[in-house]
């Protein structure tokens, strides 16, 4: 009889144990749980506060080119040009002689200088000519230097070839990034450096002439 009770005793302490364990399991798993959601709902309120937060507006740098500004332009005349095409022998090829295009404009009332650029628009602006320091308002074909002057040389089809002399007041206070017989995409936006006097005020570009032609790889 003492065994019987004995095995009982043992029998209801084992599943009091049981119990037990599963209690502080199920007690276990609900703190996790918790603990979870817990750790889950500060993730989805921390996304919300940085998508809800406001975006300060960033101001890009205007870009300013040639063509947005309202500046003053005078005639520009070239016997080097003819019906809207550049003589050959302004070019730098098999039967050109590479001679600088005739120029002529009238003097401009208060221009110190002028500078003077060749820019072949269909091939990403390369630059042909960069004469800086000009103050004669006629010049010969022929003109200007080897070191200033390259005529066109296109590689195939026909190309877009601009001159720009712009009358200066004074010499610009800023470098012109403008790189001779090489491309220069940015040349309508770097060229406005030409428009900053010695103290580095706008205003320095009194007015400027434009003309333009074409020369055809062959002709």
């Amino acid at each position: 009889m003492k065994k019987l009770k004995k095995m009982v005793f043992i029998t209801v302490l084992g599943v009091f144990s049981l119990t037990l364990a599963g209690c502080n399991n199920s007690e276990k798993n609900t703190a996790n749980s918790s603990n979870e959601k817990n750790e889950s709902s500060v993730m989805e309120e921390a996304q919300t506060e940085a998508t809800e937060a406001p975006t300060e507006a960033v101001t890009q740098p205007q870009v300013v080119t040639l063509q947005d500004c309202d500046i003053p332009t005078f005639e520009l005349t070239s016997e080097s040009l003819k019906d809207g095409v550049w003589d050959t022998s302004i070019t730098d090829t098999e039967n050109g002689s590479n001679q600088s295009p005739q120029l002529s404009w009238n003097s401009v009332s208060d221009a110190a200088l002028y500078s003077i650029y060749m820019v072949d628009t269909s091939a990403g602006n390369w630059i042909h000519w960069i004469s800086p320091n000009v103050t004669d308002t006629t010049l010969a074909q022929g003109w200007a230097s080897e070191e200033e002057y390259v005529g066109p040389y296109p590689p195939s089809g026909t190309h877009d070839y601009e001159i720009y002399v712009f009358a200066l007041k004074e010499q610009p206070s800023e470098e012109i990034y403008v790189n001779f017989n090489s491309g220069s995409g940015a040349f309508f936006t770097n060229i406005m450096a030409l428009d900053k006097n010695s103290n580095a005020d706008s205003g320095n570009i009194i007015s400027y002439g434009h003309i333009k032609g074409t020369y055809t790889y062959g002709d």
